[in-house]
């Protein structure tokens, strides 16, 4: 399960629609929150958090594809280390 986590203050970029999508896909769980106290981002542009790691794009669609390529780079790592712990 992954946990992509977005602030209500930064709902004014569009991510209101991109937590929508997010939502109707398997293993995605999202969460959204008052604050998730990074201001300038959060102010600036897009963003959401992809397990705990910040995501920042310029647009709202944007987020919604770089969330996702997140999403498969994270869970290529994690197949990376299993097989070499399995290695061991």
């Amino acid at each position: 399960m992954h946990i992509v986590e977005f602030c209500v203050s930064n709902m004014h970029h569009g991510t209101d629609e991109v937590m929508r999508r997010l939502e109707k896909l398997p293993d995605i769980e999202t969460i959204e929150y008052g604050c998730l106290g990074n201001c300038g981002e959060c102010y600036l542009s897009p963003y959401a958090l992809v397990n705990g790691e910040s995501v920042v794009a310029e647009t709202a669609d944007q987020l919604y594809e770089l969330v996702l390529a997140a999403i498969r780079e994270q869970d290529e790592e994690r197949s990376a280390l299993d097989k070499l712990l399995d290695d061991l």
